[in-house]
């Protein structure tokens, strides 16, 4: 394996050095010189001239992302040299590891796909500001990548492969040609627009060729292939997306927004749908005259053309004898979309048209029937079963759309109600928790409402109450597959939660039953700070008490078929780490999630945690599969939700092998834990006093930093947090609500602000002075805390991230930032304190982990190192420019200003490039 390890190193070098040879025969040949090679080769910084400093910053971008289209291709053909010479096994987190895990534990194959058929995996993508790239030049990445993946192929002559050498000069060139900031903030129309991308484009043939790895590996373990072929046997994937449904700070989200986002969606699931139907239909060229089509195929050809009228009698004058094709042309012209061009369509209905996906669903399983029963197993089991298994994870609308607003908001639509009535008390915010409960139970009672139909009261009722007639309005035409969750962000008690039921009464979304009103979407707390961290156990417990709760989730249950009623809990990494440091909020998280699930096996209801990850340590990021690893007993139960933000997007899911490895990891990892830990007992590990003390000291010391004097100051000035908030990466302001405060400020700014300038403070700060600190006073437990760490997964995973958040630190760049501060005291005494603590935490993590980052992850350690002259200049350079630009006046230099700006906004691109994230 570390001959591998090396191998992939030695093609990490070779390919990018290729690269780079034509990236630097590009600019010579276009009259913009500059010595690439000699750049990249380079330990030390290399100087940026004054006069075309934007290009030289541009140029050490392209790099960068050279350098990341090479790793990740890189990795892939790594993995395949893994599969070949060592077994499927081998690679850590697939469905050949997982497989044979479960194998050695001796769990059969009937308790595999007995359980197999509950796995629900479900990516939600986000349009949180962290994409620094447009996607113009996503769009050269992904073109780059596939001229590099076609060289890996031996066969080419000379000429093809020299033609695929001037096509990687041409996508180069137009790279180097093409602006890489935005100007503009993105509106959510493009953000949609990338999003759906990737479900339309890339994510089918992945889950496609997904299900393709998963036979391939229960093949070679010699297990009962027949029990894949049926679709109902198979582990289920779906997509989620906030993209026109995240309301929370957003004031661009309107109702009209989330309209559009839905019908945007349907239209492209439709059209999607359509190409592979097609594709389909010319498989389907069996002969009437060579097999018999069975009376199932017959009778539902003749159903389906009474209820297409005319226009199923002209389809079935087409294709005379081939009985097979002509089913899957009714099917498709029984989509209720018309296409308006290669790209587009638009929705239209007609009698006999599907309404839902599950009657697609159910033609196409009488057609595999149909096949099977004249022995065409083959074609049943290809083309039929992957076109079943693209609707059963897209449907009619590719993603379920979250509608996420804040507390906050629900409180002041509440109090626009109350004024409206002449309520005698409409302060609701600030009312007791007993008083509000008391009067959300009294009022959830009665199926009234405040209001009549349509009538106007404020600008926060009304915006969430026609966003919930959005939605009530798509159930009553669509039902509800294409709906996800209502969530609560900063849920602070059960109010905030039962006040959702309230507002959802006002227009039909919560209805009335013969057993009383109920909510047929899931009402889903987030609990983001440490504080709704601990309380969360309490809140969820009194919201399951409640009736409305209880009957909502016993109506979802029937309607979603599950087995028992499911309860989602969104856990949020981003604000519980800015709010108590990395170490806190990861054993808080973990903590949570074991009390709740004491709480769901009381009330014989399954907790399924949607896990809020971000791109950076800081906020929830690692490899998948040690993640997954790291999750508590049980949490795992078949169910699992995750976010994917920003540049993780992209990272993840732009190309087709890297989207079904991504893919791969999560299924077989959810897959794997939930079948093992429902066959064995929760481990103990006796660690939970070392645990809180650990807690509580390294929340003391990360407390002690960021509220002492100065603080914001030394942040403000040492790090470039002004320009990223000029830039123009999201359609989402970087504040809540405007104000200029610690606490308003979004967790994603406040980690790319520390990540552009090295100090990388969230994902490490406090870390040392507990390990420290407990050495000093409790010696025994940290011997204790040492000897466990092999056996707890948990454990290796927080010190490993910290480890890897120390490697991409870099103390002498943190004082290079620091000397933008003007207060000298303040500059001092943070700083001392930032890299004292630094050094520390490094020693102590070292000896907790026994090893360096280099003997841990040898790899992700040589790519820090190969990225860090060129990082270097860029720091120099970001440096220079944030002193210039904050010493013009945005008035009385305007022009000079912007300038200085946009030169300012191309460096933190490019340092994200290299660094390859954001926030």
């Amino acid at each position: 394996m570390e001959l591998l390890q090396q191998e992939a190193l030695n093609k990490f070098q070779k390919d990018l050095s290729l690269l780079l040879q034509c990236f630097e025969q590009v600019l010579e040949e276009v009259g913009d010189s500059m010595p690439i090679l000699q750049i990249y080769q380079s330990s030390q910084s290399f100087p940026i001239e004054a006069q075309g400093s934007s290009r030289q910053v541009q140029a050490y971008s392209i790099i960068f992302q050279l350098m990341n289209i090479v790793e990740e291709n890189a990795a892939t053909q790594s993995r395949r040299k893994i599969e070949s010479q060592y077994g499927i096994q081998k690679e850590p987190g697939l469905w050949g590891q997982r497989i044979s895990q479960l194998q050695k534990q001796g769990i059969s194959e009937e308790q595999i796909i007995e359980k197999l058929s509950h796995i629900h995996v479900e990516a939600v993508f986000t349009a949180h500001p962290t994409e620094a790239k447009r996607t113009s030049v996503l769009e050269h990445h992904r073109q780059l990548y596939l001229e590099l993946v076609k060289l890996e192929n031996p066969v080419w002559t000379p000429i093809e492969k020299d033609a695929i050498l001037r096509n990687i000069k041409a996508i180069l060139e137009r790279l180097w040609r093409t602006g890489e900031i935005y100007l503009e903030k993105p509106d959510l129309d493009s953000e949609r627009r990338n999003v759906i991308y990737y479900l339309k484009n890339v994510l089918p043939e992945a889950i496609i060729i997904l299900d393709r790895r998963l036979r391939a590996v229960w093949d070679s373990f010699k297990l009962n292939r027949e029990l894949l072929t049926n679709p109902s046997h198979l582990p289920q994937f779906t997509f989620g997306n906030w993209v026109g449904g995240d309301r929370d700070g957003h004031p661009f989200v309107t109702p009209q927004v989330t309209q559009k986002t839905l019908e945007d969606l349907r239209v492209h699931a439709l059209m999607m749908l359509k190409e592979y139907l097609q594709v389909l239909a010319e498989q389907a060229s069996l002969s009437d005259r060579l097999q018999t089509p069975p009376p199932m195929l017959q009778e539902k050809i003749q159903q389906m053309i009474q209820q297409l009228g005319t226009r199923g009698t002209t389809i079935i004058l087409r294709n005379h004898g081939e009985s097979w094709r002509q089913m899957v042309n009714l099917m498709m012209a029984r989509l209720p979309i018309q296409s308006t061009s290669s790209n587009a369509g638009k929705l239209i209905e007609f009698e006999g048209c599907y309404r839902y996906a599950h009657e697609l669903l159910e033609d196409l399983e009488i057609f595999r029937q149909s096949l099977i029963a004249v022995r065409a197993v083959r074609l049943a089991n290809f083309f039929t079963l992957r076109t079943i298994r693209l609707v059963q994870t897209f449907g009619f609308h590719l993603a379920k759309l979250d509608i996420r607003q804040n507390s906050a908001y629900h409180d002041q639509a509440i109090e626009e109600l109350l004024r409206s009535t002449n309520f005698e008390n409409t302060d609701f915010s600030n009312w007791s928790e007993t008083e509000r409960c008391e009067f959300l139970m009294t009022e959830l009672q009665s199926t009234r409402p405040f209001l009549q139909p349509q009538s106007p009261v404020g600008e926060k009722a009304d915006q969430t109450l026609h966003c919930y007639r959005v939605l009530e309005q798509h159930i009553q035409r669509y039902g509800m597959d294409a709906l996800g969750q209502l969530i609560v962000s900063m849920t602070r008690n059960v109010s905030d939660l039962l006040s959702v039921y309230l507002l959802a009464r006002e227009v039909g979304l919560v209805f009335n039953t013969p057993n009383g009103l109920v909510c047929p979407l899931p009402v889903v707390p987030l609990l983001e700070t440490i504080d709704d961290l601990n309380q969360g156990s309490e809140i969820v417990e009194k919201f399951l008490q409640h009736p409305i709760t209880q009957r909502s989730l016993e109506y979802q249950k029937n309607q979603r078929g599950y087995s028992k009623p499911v309860q989602p809990v969104m856990i949020g990494y981003s604000d519980s780490c800015k709010d108590g440091g990395i170490f806190t909020s990861q054993w808080s998280l973990y903590k949570t999630q074991k009390s709740l699930l004491q709480i769901g096996q009381k009330y014989g209801i399954v907790i399924a945690f949607f896990h809020g990850r971000g791109g950076a340590i800081s906020r929830g990021a690692g490899p998948t599969h040690y993640f997954l690893e790291a999750l508590p007993h049980s949490s795992l139960n078949g169910h699992f939700r995750v976010t994917e933000q920003g540049e993780v997007i992209a990272q993840k899911y732009a190309n087709l092998l890297n989207a079904t490895y991504n893919l791969e990891l999560l299924m077989a990892g959810v897959m794997g834990k939930t079948i093992e830990q429902q066959h064995t007992t929760p481990p103990t590990y006796g660690l939970e006093e070392v645990m809180e003390q650990l807690s509580l000291m390294s929340t003391k010391k990360y407390a002690s930093l960021i509220q002492a004097t100065g603080f914001m100051t030394f942040y403000s000035q040492a790090t470039p947090i002004d320009a990223i908030e000029q830039s123009s990466i999201g359609s989402r302001p970087a504040r809540r609500s405007g104000k200029r405060t610690l606490k308003d400020l979004r967790a994603i700014p406040w980690v790319f602000s520390w990540t552009q300038s090295r100090f990388q403070l969230p994902g490490w700060y406090g870390v040392g002075t507990a390990l420290h600190t407990l050495e000093k006073e409790h010696a025994q437990q940290l011997l204790q805390l040492q000897e466990t760490l092999p056996r707890w997964p948990f454990l290796q995973y927080v010190f490993m991230n910290v480890q890897i958040s120390l490697a991409t630190a870099d103390p002498a760049i943190m004082s290079q930032y620091a000397s933008l501060v003007g207060e000298e005291e303040i500059k001092q005494n943070i700083l001392g304190n930032i890299l004292t603590e630094y050094e520390l935490t490094q020693r102590m993590v070292s000896k907790i982990l026994g090893a360096s980052l280099e003997q841990n992850r040898p790899i992700a350690y040589q790519m820090l190192k190969i990225r860090k002259g060129i990082l270097q200049t860029l720091h120099q350079q970001q440096i220079r420019l944030l002193k210039q630009w904050r010493a013009l006046s945005k008035e009385n230099q305007a022009e000079e200003y912007q300038q200085t700006l946009q030169s300012l906004l191309l460096t933190i691109n490019a340092i994200a490039s290299g660094q390859k994230t954001t926030g």
